[in-house]
């Protein structure tokens, strides 16, 4: 008989009914870093998919629309029913241009890439048009007080950054963002190595970016730093040396200059009796004097404390109080704050996701395509609305200047939103062009209605990995030793023949036979 205990059975000393303990730390952690690596794995499938870039773009771009119309709602509720009685007035005039931004939405993903390229001219040309005369009816047919900033002749009125013909409200400059997008790109494709010489890149983009600029800018700054943001994005895309982004850089800080300098002239909102507005907001930005929360920095104080207000996890929808006539331009420039408010910072998160989301979609998208007038177009689109966010976002907290950008999907504005979905309906049209894409929809296309009603086939890719080109039919193809001597006349006269050889592949039959 040994002196050994015996081993305690695996249930012995545990109470019936209670759970067993709990695994190794070791062990939980592993679980945990495979659970990790399982979900990282099932996202990385689901974003190889053909369609990921389109249906992740559509996702956020109608979720960043649901938002801002709710938002929209919310900010103007109060104000639209003590002004007029009616709570929906707001809500159902965005709802309208929303309704007109899904048409051109819809319009603007069934168009083949040759079609964009052809509207750059016309759409950029009308931009300017209407440009013109907004600038035109401001100077020369002024109205009212001249702190105002009004025009009128006959029907045709203006208003700082807008026309209006009868019920009709315009935006120009809004216009302008859509039209630098397609023109620029096409412009870039068709100037190709040649964009290296600085005689090519300076004409005619130059002069034609520097008339957007004066004419946008002088009314607008902060549309004029989208634009310029655009032109950095279509510029980078198309791979210009950095040499060529210093010297613009430059000259877009002299310009900026300027336009800051020429609101003591009458620029923007500004006027000759009154302290330049632009460089007020500079300089408080940069050093706020003691007296800022009473007068240069009323807006951004009152957007902070709505921030403060909301904390983590806001209010509530439609409870918060910075909208009742506390915070200007609550429904417009400054709706994150009151985003920040109601929802918290769990709500300002989302939006923000959304956008990050809506970021690699646009960016993917161009990435992916193989045709350079799509990328160039689509990394310019993106740099455009991602960069107009930014800097709405950065002005409503404090990080940026103030420059009255709206925020795209989410204020209150008909002209910027249907612009804005407009250029996510070219995005689309581009998301279905990619070539894994294009495969996946040729091979199981949708009904014939579906593709009537929603969009249209995208052309196969002409590259390496499938071809377009329909199959020959029985005894019309070459036989194998044609074949092997069309590869043996390639690889003996070289690249010409190879060319010639395959021009007379693609030809009709009897030609190849002889």
């Amino acid at each position: 008989m040994t002196g050994e205990q015996p081993r305690p059975s695996p249930g012995a000393g545990r109470t019936p009914g209670t759970a067993p303990a709990a695994r190794p730390g070791p062990v939980g952690a592993a679980r945990a870093e495979l659970d990790l690596a399982g979900g990282l794995a099932a996202l990385r499938g689901l974003l190889d998919r053909p369609l990921a870039s389109y249906y992740v773009l559509l996702s956020s771009a109608g979720l960043l629309l649901v938002i801002g119309l709710t938002m929209v709602f919310s900010a103007t509720s109060v104000t639209e029913y003590a002004n007029g009685g009616n709570a929906f007035g707001a809500l159902t005039k965005q709802a309208l241009f929303a309704v007109i931004g899904l048409v051109a939405f819809w319009a603007c993903q069934r168009l083949p890439a040759r079609t964009f390229r052809a509207l750059g001219r016309p759409v950029l040309g009308l931009a300017v048009v209407l440009l013109l005369v907004l600038n035109g009816l401001l100077v020369l047919f002024p109205v009212g007080d001249p702190d105002l900033k009004m025009g009128e002749l006959g029907p045709l009125m203006a208003s700082l950054n807008w026309l209006h013909l009868g019920p009709v409200q315009v935006q120009p400059s809004e216009l302008a963002k859509f039209g630098l997008v397609l023109w620029g790109a096409d412009l870039v494709v068709r100037k190709g190595a040649e964009l290296g010489y600085w005689r090519e890149l300076a004409l005619p983009l130059f002069p034609v970016v520097g008339l957007l600029f004066v004419l946008v800018g002088f009314n607008d700054l902060g549309t004029m730093l989208c634009l310029l943001a655009l032109l950095v994005g279509l510029l980078w895309a198309a791979g210009v040396r950095m040499r060529v982004f210093a010297t613009l850089s430059l000259l877009g800080l002299a310009g900026i200059g300027l336009l800051v300098a020429a609101a003591s002239s009458g620029g923007g909102s500004g006027s000759s009796n009154q302290p330049n507005y632009r460089l007020l907001r500079l300089t408080t930005f940069l050093n706020p004097p003691p007296d800022c929360a009473e007068n240069a920095c009323y807006q951004l104080r009152e957007a902070r404390l709505a921030i403060d207000h909301g904390g983590w996890f806001g209010v509530g929808l439609g409870r918060g109080i910075a909208k009742w006539d506390w915070l200007p331009q609550a429904h417009n420039d400054f709706i994150f704050a009151v985003i920040a408010e109601e929802l918290g910072v769990v709500g300002c998160a989302v939006v923000l996701a959304l956008f990050a989301v809506l970021t690699y979609s646009g960016l993917r998208i161009a990435r992916r395509v193989d045709d350079p007038f799509r990328r160039l177009a689509a990394a310019a689109a993106t740099t455009w609305l991602v960069g107009q966010a930014i800097i709405n976002v950065g002005g409503v907290t404090g990080l940026l200047p103030i420059t009255g950008l709206p925020l795209p999907f989410i204020s209150d504005g008909g002209s910027a939103l249907v612009v804005t979905l407009a250029a996510i309906g070219m995005l689309a049209s581009f998301a279905r062009a990619e070539p894994d894409a294009a495969r996946a929809l040729n091979a199981r296309p949708p009904a014939r209605w579906v593709r009537l009603v929603w969009a249209p086939l995208p052309p196969l890719p002409t590259g390496r990995r499938g071809r377009s080109s329909p199959a020959p039919a029985a005894g019309d193809g070459p036989s194998r030793s044609g074949k092997r001597r069309d590869g043996q006349a390639r690889s003996e006269t070289g690249r010409a023949a190879g060319s010639r050889a395959a021009r007379e592949r693609a030809g009709p039959a009897n030609e190849r036979r002889r």
